[in-house]
């Protein structure tokens, strides 16, 4: 019998973690290097956190609306946010807990410690007991990313914050100054603004949420501003103007000045390679710092593959398990290669954003004939038995094929609703296909059903 393939993977996020699982699946024997806390920014400061803060933030607003749906809460809804931040430690402990009994079911062998890549075939690991040194056959960078910095903001200020440390906030800001409205910026004014903070976005691009469809951040930037959300778009902060105890003041381009009591920085990320071997070895990076790998995620070093966030496709989380899981098959002599053609895309908002594929101007971008079909949720059933009616689903499809290119969508569940036309578009499918699907009534779901018929003019619950 051979011995096992020995694969040293530094790094325990969703990247890093699922590798292990499924190399050990496979006969490997596994060890994952994780210096901090296993589950990586997605389970600790990242995805989950601010996703259980969203489910309680979305508990008070549908309290707040109680006399709506029929009942009456005696006084006003106060939040506890101290309550509010526990449980979300509680979620996050809860689910690190499941991954290192997943690991011991597995027999992978998790080292607390900073991994440092000593050649294509060992990784040191300085733990609080010493140095430790693994041989391995293969080795895995799943190093991830965290918060990029301006470097004209001090971050050793207590009013500045990036999204590690907004998720550690110990009260809700009276006001909170967003820099960036992207993904994070958007999640966390979403949150913040029903916890009763007077909030001020600023973006130097033209529409919020730069890499959505335009008429879907158009439409949410209204709901913003019916929110009481300031967004300033085309804007740029020029310096900061005061630093104080309790407020950070700060200079736009053109003159506006804007005070708050937090600043939150949200402006993307930038990867973890730094300490840990990279040079040393040969293994090449961009002038980002991303590391270079090919179409099976291996490195210029024969043996070391990188993934998830580190490698600079696309920053999500589902990436990086996508990506550990070809990668581990590649250690093990498979020729697997990841395609990123269709990834769903999802923004944890009141109301929910979700994407997938094309965009309309990205279809006729690629040289297709693109035709949309839209279905509003306030013609939707169940989005008004709920007491969430504003958005709709639009689908893009090509004029000559009438397969499915993509689809952007907004309100309650979408998250959950995009991996519908995910299949579709992965696997071809036309209009025809998923419209003629029959589509539980009533469901947020048959949203997308009634979206194909309108493609072809054809929906009988949008009018003509």
């Amino acid at each position: 019998m051979s011995e096992a393939t020995r694969i040293v993977i530094v790094g325990g996020g969703p990247g890093g973690y699922v590798a292990g699982i499924r190399a050990a699946q496979r006969g490997a024997q596994v060890t994952v290097v994780e210096k901090d806390l296993v589950g990586g920014t997605c389970l600790n400061r990242g995805c989950v956190p601010t996703k259980a803060i969203l489910g309680s933030v979305e508990a008070i607003h549908k309290a707040r609306a109680g006399e709506e749906f029929g009942f009456k809460v005696g006084g006003d809804i106060e939040p506890d946010f101290a309550r509010i931040m526990e449980r979300k430690n509680e979620i996050s402990k809860k689910l690190r807990d499941g991954i290192q009994g997943l690991f011991k079911r597995s027999k992978v062998e998790l080292l607390v410690g900073q991994g440092r890549i000593v050649s294509a075939d060992r990784v040191e690991v300085e733990t609080t007991d010493g140095v430790k040194s693994l041989a391995a056959d293969k080795i895995i960078i799943a190093t991830g990313s965290e918060p990029a910095e301006l470097p004209f903001f001090d971050f050793s200020q207590p009013t500045v914050l990036d999204s590690t440390a907004a998720l550690e906030m110990e009260q809700v800001p009276k006001s909170l100054l967003i820099i960036g409205a992207g993904v994070i910026g958007c999640e966390f004014a979403s949150i913040f603004s029903e916890l009763g903070t007077d909030i001020t976005m600023v973006e130097m691009m033209p529409q919020m949420l730069p890499l959505e469809d335009k008429r879907l951040a158009k439409q949410f930037q209204s709901i913003f501003r019916k929110k009481g959300i300031n967004v300033m778009l085309k804007s740029k902060v020029e310096s900061v103007a005061d630093y104080g105890d309790n407020s950070i003041t700060v200079d736009l381009e053109g003159g506006d000045q804007v005070t708050a009591e937090k600043m939150l920085v949200s402006i993307g990320r930038r990867p973890n390679t730094q300490d840990i071997g990279l040079e040393d070895v040969g293994v090449e990076m961009d002038q980002r710092g991303y590391i270079k790998v090919n179409d099976r995620l291996e490195t210029s070093v024969e043996g070391i593959y990188a993934i998830g966030d580190v490698n600079g496709g696309i920053l999500l989380a589902h990436v990086a398990s996508a990506e550990g899981l070809v990668a581990v098959e590649n250690c093990l002599g498979g020729n697997e290669e990841r395609d990123l053609s269709v990834v769903p895309s999802c923004i944890y908002t009141m109301p929910e954003i979700a994407s997938v594929g094309l965009t309309e101007s990205q279809a006729r971008e690629e040289g297709f004939k693109p035709v949309t079909g839209t279905f509003r949720l306030g013609a939707s059933g169940k989005a008004m038995a709920i007491g969430e009616d504003v958005g709709y689903i639009q689908i893009v499809a090509d004029e000559k094929t009438d397969k499915i290119l993509g689809a952007n969508m907004m309100g309650p569940h979408v998250t959950d609703l995009i991996h519908e036309i995910a299949v579709a578009v992965r696997k071809g499918l036309t209009v025809k296909d998923v419209g003629d699907t029959i589509h539980a009534h009533p469901t947020i779901g048959e949203a997308v059903m009634e979206a194909c018929h309108d493609v072809h003019g054809e929906s009988v619950h949008v009018a003509s």
